[in-house]
């Protein structure tokens, strides 16, 4: 990327950073791509929606948050931008996640619509959603909506099984609210659970169950199926074989459950990053030239170079 300033884009690029499991850097990569795509020109907000563990305010500098996403959920603040607050970095803002009720800490279906609806119209260019480990419906419903999902693993084992565990839930999830007729959704909702009676055991199945049911139904299925295509990335690599896993991921995604997933890159092992979390502060900013912050310079420039194939009409 280079730092020119590049054309603002006519409405706000949602891109929602997600895991299957917990600790394998979403809140890093969505804090550090904010800030190098604000540094490349860009505006950006960076979103927590992990009430029950948010720390992406740490990762930008923003030591007390005076205002949270809690603050929306409680019904104390109904409007979402007067929710944002400056970080240290000019262009970057911050919905941070701070204070939430334990008790009732993520927003229902509707509020979620209202939140995400609100933060398209916001006046940036780029909003990332950083959005909570693990396949709840409320962080599925959080990744789904963006015009980007980027969906981060580590490599290890557990990860990688967690990745495809996601995966499939956004992918299911995703296809029972495109589905119109109630007897193909409760197909959906019962292919949810892998031991069901109907033998359905991964999407393609799905999607000839659908196409027996009901032959419109099943176009509008395999349509939606071709434009879901999350992106992954591969963090903390440390061997060339690390580097290959985001290739194999897609492979079997493309093998086993016909869905394409595109591999964004990755960014390897580097000791610069816990420097940078110890002050405080991105990594481009401590160490601009460490391997870590080059690789997320790549990914960066690749979400742009896609925000501006979109066009206006996303």
């Amino acid at each position: 990327m280079t730092a020119a300033t590049p054309p603002h884009l006519p409405r706000a690029r949602l891109i929602a950073v997600g895991g299957g499991k917990g600790g394998v850097g979403k809140t890093f990569l969505s804090a550090n791509l904010a800030h190098t795509l604000v540094s490349a020109g860009y505006k950006v907000v960076a979103v927590d929606t992990d009430i029950e563990g948010p720390n992406l305010h740490t990762w930008l500098g923003v030591n007390s948050p005076r205002t949270s996403l809690a603050d929306f959920v409680s019904g104390r603040e109904n409007k979402v931008e007067a929710l944002l607050q400056e970080t240290p970095y000019s262009g970057l803002g911050l919905l941070a996640a701070t204070h939430g009720d334990l008790a009732a800490a993520q927003p229902n279906a509707a509020r979620r619509a209202e939140l995400l609806s609100a933060l398209r119209e916001l006046p940036c260019d780029f909003v990332f959603v950083d959005c909570g480990a693990g396949a709840h419906p409320a962080t599925i419903d959080y990744f789904l909506v963006g015009d980007e999902g980027l969906l981060v693993l580590h490599p290890e084992p557990t990860s990688v099984e967690n990745t495809y565990t996601f995966i499939r839930a956004a992918f299911y999830r995703r296809m029972q609210l495109a589905m119109r007729k109630h007897d193909v959704r409760e197909c959906v909702r019962e292919a949810m659970d892998q031991r069901n009676d109907r033998g359905i055991r991964s999407p393609l199945d799905l999607l000839r169950a659908v196409e027996e049911m009901d032959p419109e139904e099943g176009q509008r299925f395999s349509k939606t199926m071709q434009a879901f295509r999350p992106r992954v990335i591969v963090n903390e690599v440390a061997s060339t074989e690390d580097i290959k896993l985001g290739f194999s991921v897609r492979s079997v995604c493309r093998k086993y459950f016909g869905i394409e997933v595109d591999y964004a890159g990755y960014v390897n092992r580097d000791q610069a990053v816990r420097t940078a979390v110890l002050k405080r502060k991105p990594l481009a900013e401590v160490h601009p030239g460490s391997d870590a912050a080059v690789y997320l310079q790549r990914i960066a420039g690749k979400l742009a170079e896609a925000a501006s194939k979109a066009g206006p009409s996303r």
